[in-house]
């Protein structure tokens, strides 16, 4: 066969051959796998950031505000509205760092993001591999801005707002960002899905949130002392409609809360949206019913507080258990919140001025220590398939073992932010004032510490 006239086209298309082979490069780079940002999950987040941080303004702002008296009403919605800026900027500079970046089982390492650097809108696929790092860090700011807040209503009426501003400065950096970190930072002490020693299941903030803010609340309010007055003069809300709006908001917001800890748009988004529903529909029934039993009327407000008290229950459960199971979780919240705050509180003579620690630590407590009998496999596969201690992979499905778990991370929670908290009280004690003189307290700390009213008619 005579091939000399194909020659010189062989020769042509011997140029074209790195041209092909480059394409065919290309082409077979973009088939390799990468982290790939989906829009439906990006969406979904960001609006579950809207919604958490619409649960500290307007949310946490008119629940409280309603609840103490007209004198006091701009201070106590200026202690969660300045927390929007502060833990901002607190989470900015060093504490998503501490809370997410890499270290060790107490810690992250507060220099990896120091001041967010490095955290763009490329994923991070230890934690959400399909939305950008950035919104991870947005979701998880809002609620390191709630938590200190819910704090504040232990101390309203009587705490100066500079000392404030200095603990809660501290209890951020010292107490939120370290636990945030051991229960869902990589690699964290009690992290079951990245590394951790005790498995501790906490899908939304029962420990990390309610529990710590919950304790540090009862040590603030006995450390500062009772208001004056308390408990002989009524200390009655100036509001109940303002609390009213702020709970609708505070169960609207909450599924962000929870559904958003998915941290994407797929089933198990919905199934802690279900959950986060019923426990609260089961904890306000429970609340109504024992209240109408036992003090002969079902009082406006004390629905509300079974409301919060569902909600803060099934939070660390939500990713976790069915709907029957976060309806039972509920009622037994509400149950328990209510002794709480109308048994517990009266004979332990302690002044939580707007019932933190009976509602949001209590409530919690119960639910995580629920959920170590009720874990689900079916409601979240990963619980069975994803710890491992010693080479052997362990399932965290409802039993004795993990309810044991549970209760250490409650235990060591409750020692953690309780030690923790009075320490940093007393540091800042020595170095001003906690509290408002007898005087300016009678005054109102609107006028005292702020130099406003709220109402002026």
């Amino acid at each position: 066969m005579n091939t000399s006239h194909c020659l010189p086209w062989l020769r042509r298309l011997s140029f074209l051959l790195p041209l092909i082979l480059l394409s065919s490069g290309s082409v077979l780079a973009s088939e390799s796998p990468a982290p790939a940002i989906d829009s439906g999950d990006n969406a979904w987040m960001l609006v579950c950031t809207a919604l958490v941080l619409m649960m500290t303004a307007p949310g946490l702002i008119l629940f409280y505000g309603g609840l103490v008296r007209r004198k006091n009403v701009l201070a106590t919605m200026m202690h969660s509205l300045i927390l929007m800026a502060l833990a901002s900027f607190l989470w900015m500079a060093v504490g998503y760092s501490i809370a997410f970046a890499d270290g060790n089982a107490f810690f992250g390492n507060p220099l990896q993001y120091f001041f967010l650097n490095g955290v763009g809108v490329d994923p991070n696929p230890t934690y959400a591999g399909t939305i950008p790092q950035q919104t991870f860090m947005l979701f998880q700011m809002m609620f390191a801005i709630i938590t200190p807040a819910l704090i504040s209503g232990a101390v309203a009426e009587r705490i100066r707002f500079g000392p404030y501003l200095l603990f809660m400065t501290l209890w951020i950096l010292l107490v939120y960002c370290p636990l945030a970190h051991m229960v869902w930072g990589n690699g964290g002490f009690f992290n079951w899905a990245m590394g951790g020693q005790i498995p501790v299941m906490d899908f939304a903030g029962g420990i990390v949130v309610h529990i710590s803010s919950g304790v540090a609340a009862l040590v603030a309010a006995v450390y500062l002392g009772k208001r004056n007055g308390y408990p002989s003069e009524p200390m009655i809300p100036h509001n109940v409609v303002l609390s009213l709006i702020g709970t609708g908001l505070l169960w609207v917001g909450w599924f962000g809360f929870n559904a958003g800890s998915a941290l994407g748009s797929g089933a198990l988004a919905t199934s802690a949206f279900s959950a986060t529903h019923f426990s609260a529909v089961g904890a306000t029934l429970a609340w109504v019913t024992i209240e109408w039993r036992l003090a002969g009327r079902p009082s406006v407000l004390g629905a509300a507080s079974g409301m919060i008290a569902g909600l803060a229950t099934i939070t660390p459960a939500s990713g976790f258990v069915g709907i029957p199971a976060a309806f039972c979780i509920g009622v037994a919240g509400g149950t328990v919140c209510y002794f709480a705050v109308s048994k517990l509180k009266r004979a332990l003579k302690y002044d939580d001025s707007l019932d933190v620690f009976g509602v949001h630590c209590m409530g919690s407590t119960v639910g995580i220590l629920m959920l170590g009998f009720l874990a689900d496999p079916i409601v979240n596969s990963a619980i069975a398939s994803t710890f491992t201690s010693h080479g052997q992979t362990i399932s965290l499905a409802g039993s004795a073992g993990q309810f044991l778990n549970q209760l250490k991370g409650v235990g060591f929670t409750i020692i953690f932010s309780g030690v923790a908290t009075l320490v940093i009280l007393w540091v800042v004690g020595l170095i001003t004032p906690l509290r408002v003189t007898e005087e300016n307290e009678d005054t109102g700390l609107d006028i005292s510490e702020h130099g406003e009213s709220a109402y002026n008619d």
